[in-house]
């Protein structure tokens, strides 16, 4: 009998044999999408465990779907679905125009507290990129959801708000610029606990998973108070929470300024030949370089969530674009969970059976393994990497590709049951 994922009182998913999850369908190509790879998921699950696994869909509306059928974009009894449930899984959806949501998926992440937006990145043998070893780049993203400037506080210029704000900053704090009536207003914000329960996700991952290391991204040579206060909180954690699994770059340094090089790099190698994490950082900017020249030093990447916005979709068109991209919102502490398509909507291509499903199916491959179904995760990933080493592609790929068959979106999924 189909029953709910519930979490222990030790922290653990529990989930039965047969689940319930809900879903969004998304918008514009979500139906074609969704409908190619719930057929994936469900094939997989029977041929994993025999028959004696199933997932049954729950279906909840979000976006222009909620919208044309109860007036709303975002639905309470969809949030309230998500919170009872606590994993769901879902396709692209509108941005409304005006006033109200900014975005449907940005209030998600709020409502649920939905702090790492998890981002795997690997390279599928056979799929076009533009670079000459995409097989080098495999990497995941650990991107803070919910401060930095996603918080969406600011205020347009010209409006009283900003004016304001404005004169609290030059009268009251000081603040050396040259404000005028066309300057807009926007407050960037990262905390402590924020930045914390983010990394702390990102090196348990790291320690699970037996990876190398631990980056933490950041432009603190700039922002020293923000994003420089995360990478010190970043490593503070490292050192007293994870002390005898770690070894911190800030270690070194002091090992450095106490006993010279060699002594800070014996230290390091005697560490890391323990089998201890490294945690790291590099700056922003050089490390939108480092992805194309040196990406295999890179394992787990902890960032704030605008670098994290850029980072991803970097890392992303080096492994053949966002539409193999999947992605992951995930509050560990709860457990709650929306996994999801990464890209957009694109209306035009609506209801034509032609885009790649494969960002959908690789984030339910992400929920397979949130849920502890290894085996048919693993398997969805073999089929599916051998569609593509085949040269059976939908049109984003077939364009690029040489010598090709070009498939629907439907007969792509076909393909990769046929595998399973």
């Amino acid at each position: 009998m189909a029953s709910k994922i519930t979490k222990s009182l030790n922290g653990s998913l529990q989930v039965p044999d047969q689940p319930i999850i809900p879903f969004i369908i998304g918008d514009g190509i979500g139906p074609d999408i969704w409908h190619a790879s719930v057929r994936v998921f469900d094939r997989a699950v029977e041929v994993a465990y025999g028959g004696k696994r199933k997932i049954e869909w729950k279906e909840i509306l979000a976006g222009q779907k909620a919208f044309d059928t109860t007036g709303e974009w975002l639905p309470q009894e969809t949030i309230d679905v998500l919170k009872e449930y606590l994993i769901g899984i879902k396709g692209p959806l509108t941005t409304p125009i005006g006033g109200g949501i900014r975005s449907l998926n940005v209030a998600l992440r709020k409502e649920l507290d939905l702090f790492v937006c998890q981002r795997p990145t690997k390279w599928y043998e056979g799929v076009p990129s533009p670079v000459k070893h995409p097989e080098y780049v495999n990497m995941v993203i650990f991107r803070e959801n919910t401060e930095d400037i996603y918080a969406g506080i600011e205020f347009a210029a010209g409006t009283s708000d900003a004016a304001k704000i404005q004169d609290f900053l030059r009268d009251e704090l000081h603040v050396d610029y040259n404000f005028s009536t066309g300057t807009g207003v926007g407050i960037k914000l990262v905390s402590e606990l924020g930045s914390k329960r983010l990394i702390r996700a990102a090196i348990e991952h790291a320690l699970e998973h037996k990876l190398p290391s631990v980056t933490l991204v950041h432009k603190g040579n700039i922002m020293k108070f923000t994003e420089g206060a995360f990478k010190n909180w970043g490593y503070e954690l490292a050192e007293t929470e994870f002390e005898h699994q770690t070894y911190t770059w800030g270690q070194w340094e002091r090992t450095k300024e106490e006993k010279g090089d060699s002594a800070a790099n014996a230290e390091q190698q005697e560490a890391l030949a323990g089998g201890k994490l490294l945690i790291k950082d590099v700056i922003a900017d050089n490390f939108l370089q480092q992805i194309l020249l040196n990406p295999s030093d890179y394992s787990v990447i902890a960032t704030l969530n605008l670098n994290g916005d850029y980072i991803s979709d970097a890392l992303a068109a080096i492994v053949g674009g966002i539409g193999i991209a999947p992605g992951a919102n995930i509050n560990y502490n709860t457990g709650h969970a929306v996994f999801e398509a990464t890209h957009g909507t694109a209306p035009r291509f609506a209801n034509t059976d032609t885009m790649n499903p494969s960002s959908v199916i690789l984030s339910g491959v992400m929920m397979l393994e949130y849920m502890g179904w290894q085996e048919a995760a693993d398997i969805i990933v073999k089929a599916l990497s051998k569609t593509i080493k085949e040269k059976t592609v939908t049109v984003d790929f077939f364009s690029l590709m040489e010598n090709a068959t070009l498939v629907k979106t439907s007969s792509f999924a076909d393909h990769i049951i046929e595998k399973l």
